[in-house]
C-alpha cells in the first residue's frame, strides 16, 4: 500500500491550491483519511480528516478556507485550500487508516505561501 500526494507548489497569499492523495495497492476498505502539515521548526499539525461517509473535521486555523473531500471508488482524498496565508506554508502529508493495518502515510508535498 502506498500513498502519493501531489498538487503542492508556490502561491501568493490569498491564492488557492488543491492537493490530492492517491492510495495504491491491494486495498478494499479505507477508514478515516486526512491531512497533516509540518512547517519548519514546528510540530506536526492536524489540518483535516474525513470519514468514509464524508463527515469532515477541520483545525480551527483552516476552517472556512480549506475543504477536504474523498472519492471512495478512486481511493483518493483531496484538499482544496483557498485564501492561503503565509502561515499555511509547510509540507502537507496525507494519511489513511486501514482496518487491522493501521495508518499509512504519504511522503508529503510542499506548499509555500508568500506574503
Amino acid at each position: 500500500v502506498q500513498l502519493q500526494a501531489s498538487g503542492g507548489g508556490w502561491v501568493q497569499a490569498g491564492g488557492s491550491l488543491r492537493l490530492s492523495c492517491q492510495v495504491s495497492g491491494r486495498v478494499f476498505v479505507i477508514n478515516r483519511m486526512g491531512w497533516y502539515r509540518q512547517a519548519p521548526e514546528n510540530q506536526r499539525e492536524f489540518i483535516a480528516d474525513i470519514t468514509p461517509s464524508g463527515n469532515a473535521t477541520y483545525a480551527d486555523s483552516v476552517k472556512g478556507r480549506f475543504t477536504v473531500s474523498r472519492d471512495n471508488d478512486k481511493k483518493m482524498i483531496s484538499l482544496q485550500m483557498n485564501n492561503l496565508k503565509p502561515e499555511d506554508t509547510g509540507v502537507y502529508r496525507c494519511y489513511a487508516d486501514f482496518p487491522i493495518r493501521g495508518d499509512y502515510w504519504g511522503k508529503g508535498t510542499l506548499v509555500t505561501v508568500s506574503s
